[in-house]
């Protein structure tokens, strides 16, 4: 795997997860499950994942008259999102000057 590249950013579910996380301060379960489309138990998993890794934080709060979840970057997760996404930009910088060569030929 190329240096910087994160596995936990592997499932395309946690990349789009982080990528949300990134723009907002926070956000409801059922916000990012509705963007990324996935079913409650596969967002349910992915997150746990991430607040495993120490990447994501979780909290419970209740939001008219119902208990909601809420997922937040931690700076450990925000700084490991932004260097695989560095990484990703250099793989895609490589990879466009190998099909410019190509092209060329």
């Amino acid at each position: 795997m190329s240096v910087g590249l994160d596995e936990m950013f592997n499932a395309s579910a946690r990349l789009q997860i982080a990528a949300i996380l990134l723009r907002a301060d926070e956000a409801e379960f059922s916000v990012i499950r509705d963007v990324i489309e996935v079913s409650d138990s596969a967002l349910s998993k992915h997150l746990s994942t991430l607040s495993e890794a120490g990447y994501v934080s979780i909290k419970k709060a209740p939001r008219n008259g119902r208990r909601r979840t809420w997922a937040a970057l931690t700076s450990k997760g925000r700084r490991a999102f932004q260097q695989h996404v560095k990484a990703l930009q250099e793989m895609i910088t490589v990879a466009d000057e190998k099909i410019g060569e190509t092209a060329s030929d």
